[in-house]
Order: C-alpha cells, then sequence, then structure tokens
C-alpha cells in the first residue's frame, strides 16, 4: 500500500494521508513544511501519551516535547523501510518511558477517548451498564503486564496498525498481530468469567 493512499482506522474515523516521505524532505529544508506532519500525528501521539500519564497536562507537555524531539532530529531521521510514524511512536515511546522513570506509570481506562469505548450519556440505564462493563474491563486490563498494556495503547489509543507497532517494539508485525490477538482473547475470556 502507498503512504500517500487513503488509510482505514478504526471505529469509521477515515484518515487521508500524503506521502510523509515527501513532506519529511520538505520539512529538513524549511522547518515550518513540518506542520502537516504534526496535525496529522498530534491527535494520536496525545492519545498514546493521555494512556500512559496521570494529567491531561502531563500528556500535552509530553506530546509538545514529542515533536520538538522530531523535528530537532527530522535532520538525522531514514527512512530504511520504516514509515515516519514508527519512528515518531518510538520518540513517544522513549519520551513516555522517561516521565515514567520519574513517577509510576497509569494506564487508566476511564482516559481512553469516549469514541472509543462506545458511552452514551443519552440513556442513563444504558451508560450505567457501560460504566460496569467498563470498570470491569479496567480491573482486567490492570492485571495485564505493562508490554501488554503498551501493545494494547498503541493499538486502541494510537490506531497504529499492526505493522506500524512492530517497527515501534522491534517485532515481527506476524509477532504483534499474533501477541495482539492473544491478549484480546485472554481479555474476553476473563471479562465472561467474571
Amino acid at each position: 500500500m502507498r503512504s500517500d493512499a487513503p488509510v482505514e482506522r478504526g471505529q469509521g474515523e477515515r484518515v487521508v494521508t500524503q506521502d510523509d516521505a515527501a513532506i519529511v524532505h520538505a520539512a529538513r529544508r524549511d522547518p515550518s513544511a513540518f506542520e502537516p506532519l504534526y496535525e496529522r500525528y498530534h491527535p494520536r501521539v496525545y492519545h498514546y501519551l493521555r494512556l500512559r500519564t496521570a494529567t491531561v497536562e502531563e500528556a500535552a507537555d509530553l506530546t509538545q516535547q514529542v515533536f520538538l524531539q522530531a523535528l530537532a532530529a527530522l535532520p538525522k531521521y531514514r527512512e530504511r523501510g520504516l514509515p515516519f510514524a514508527a519512528w515518531l511512536f518510538r520518540i513517544a515511546g522513549n519520551v513516555a518511558t522517561d516521565a515514567h522513570r520519574r513517577r509510576r506509570p497509569a494506564l487508566d481506562w476511564d482516559l481512553v477517548p469516549e469514541r472509543l469505548r462506545g458511552i452514551s450519556d443519552d440513556d442513563p440505564e444504558a451508560a450505567a451498564l457501560a460504566n460496569e462493563r467498563v470498570e470491569r474491563l479496567r480491573q482486567h486490563l490492570a492485571t495485564l503486564d505493562p508490554a501488554k498494556r503498551e501493545l494494547l495503547g498503541l493499538r486502541f489509543a494510537a490506531g497504529l496498525s499492526s505493522g506500524e507497532i512492530a517497527a515501534v517494539v522491534g517485532k515481527s508485525e506476524a509477532a504483534v498481530k499474533k501477541q495482539l490477538t492473544r491478549i484480546i482473547q485472554q481479555l474476553r475470556e476473563q471479562y465472561g468469567d467474571a
């Protein structure tokens, strides 16, 4: 698939991308040309970091730090078969890890965007039942080790494909798909037993 082709994302969201490599090339010559990459990836990086931080402010600060580091490192960026998103999310992962070293990591289900949770406040009874299900799922997520939560965060909060996640975590795409399938199956089994 070409990188300038439309890319389908989960939950009915459609993201139309240009060729990241061309934008990166232009941004190397003129930093103001980095803006389309910032606009494209900012929401995904923020949601990913929001799952890994305790506050909205910290997520915003770390998101800003990611893009400042990416812009500063852009002259050194080489595609080498990895998509720009993988490179950017490696930076985001490193920024989050550095922040975690200063405090205990957090993954709070309440921080997952509502559009990904499917909860509506239009019907109070339905919302209460959905909140109970979310609480049970939160408890199951808390039992996962950090590496598994990281994969889920990259997939569902950041909206990365298995191939992009593979590039971020340094595994094969098949291994990532298999591990995500196992994690989701494990959560389904735990959720069904509760």
